[in-house]
Formats: structure tokens, C-alpha cells, sequence
């Protein structure tokens, strides 16, 4: 049993290396002051919201780790109930390490990266392959996005931490950038036809 939701990653080990660096007094106080969450608030709900990708990490009974781009329509992943999460599994390589590691060891991981706002926020839980579920997968699916969605995978939170944003170097979609691009191409079109009226004067 943990003492606190974040000793998911706070093991001995850590915590040693914590105190041996000078940072451990100041986990303690945030461990004192209630640890990490372990719900879907409203802002992590609202941090979905905006995501159209996310990494999934799971490893299989040697330890050996795996991560996983997962990709979508903007917030397809989604809050089942409080404790839960939820996303359409598409098509992909058919190479199913994933789902390999998943079906020996439910343990699993999800990074979620904003890269324009430079936020991250990281989950730790359990996660479960649902086949064949049509209600779930109804309600999991975006009709507007082309994806075949094969399953859905559920993923129960045990604790979940909000990083700084040191570091993060911003990257923008492209349905980000093409408003901004469309935008300038009209201004250098309008300014093109001003040169082009005064040239032939």
C-alpha cells in the first residue's frame, strides 16, 4: 500500500537519489500538502480538450519498455468516469506490441505533450484492451475523423502530475500554422495587387 499516490513513482530508490541531490525536502512538503491527483479533474479533462496526439508506454514481463505515438481526432481522449480514460484504438502496422505487453502486464503509462503552451502532464495506471464493445466504442469514436478504429483501450488513472515546462522546445500543428500561413498569403496577395496598380500608373 503507498503512503502517497505519487510513490507510483517515488520508489526507495528515487527517493534516495532525491536526498542525495538536494531535492527530497521539497517532494516531501508536496507529498504532505496531498501528493498527486488521482481523478479526472476538470483541468486534465480540459487538457485533452486540445490534444490530437499523446504517448502510450507499457512493457511487457521482462521490463523491457515500449512507447507508442498515438494519434487522432483533437480530444479523442476522453474521460469515462472519474477514475478512467478512454481512447479509440486505430489501425495501424499490425506489429501489436502494445496490445502484446498489455495482455501480460496491465501497468501502463500516458504522456501527454502540448507543445505550442509547452505543458506536459504525465499518468500512471492500468490499462485494458475492450474488443468487440460497440456501445463504448460509439462513444469513443469521432465520425468526422477517416481512422478505423479496430478496439478501445481503457486506462485507469492511480496518479497523474502536471510538469514544468522547462525545457520544452513550442511546435505548432499544422491546423495551428495554416490559419496564420492563409493569413500572411492574403496580405502579401493584397500588397502584390497595391505594387502591381502602381507599377502599370
Amino acid at each position: 500500500m503507498r503512503q502517497f499516490s505519487s510513490d507510483i513513482a517515488f520508489t526507495p530508490a528515487v527517493k534516495a537519489i532525491q536526498t542525495e541531490k538536494g531535492s527530497r525536502a521539497s517532494y516531501s512538503r508536496m507529498e504532505s500538502g496531498g501528493s498527486w491527483s488521482t481523478t479526472v479533474t476538470p483541468e486534465l479533462e480540459a487538457f485533452f480538450a486540445d490534444l490530437d496526439m499523446f504517448y502510450l508506454g507499457t512493457s511487457n514481463l521482462e521490463g523491457q519498455p515500449y512507447i507508442q505515438y498515438r494519434g487522432g481526432p483533437a480530444g479523442f481522449l476522453r474521460k469515462i468516469d472519474e477514475k478512467t480514460v478512454g481512447f479509440a484504438d486505430f489501425g495501424g502496422n499490425r506489429q501489436y506490441i502494445s496490445l502484446g505487453n498489455l495482455s501480460q502486464n496491465p501497468k501502463a503509462f500516458i504522456f501527454l505533450m502540448d507543445y505550442a503552451r509547452s505543458r506536459r502532464i504525465k499518468l500512471w495506471g492500468n490499462a485494458r484492451v475492450i474488443e468487440g464493445d460497440e456501445a463504448l466504442l460509439e462513444k469513443l469514436r469521432d465520425p468526422s475523423y477517416s481512422g478505423k478504429v479496430e478496439r478501445a483501450i481503457l486506462f485507469e488513472i492511480e496518479a497523474w502530475d502536471v510538469n514544468c515546462p522547462q525545457h520544452i522546445h513550442k511546435r505548432f500543428s499544422q491546423k495551428q500554422v495554416t490559419p496564420v500561413i492563409e493569413q500572411l498569403q492574403a496580405k502579401i496577395a493584397e500588397l502584390e495587387a497595391r505594387l502591381s496598380s502602381y507599377e502599370s500608373k
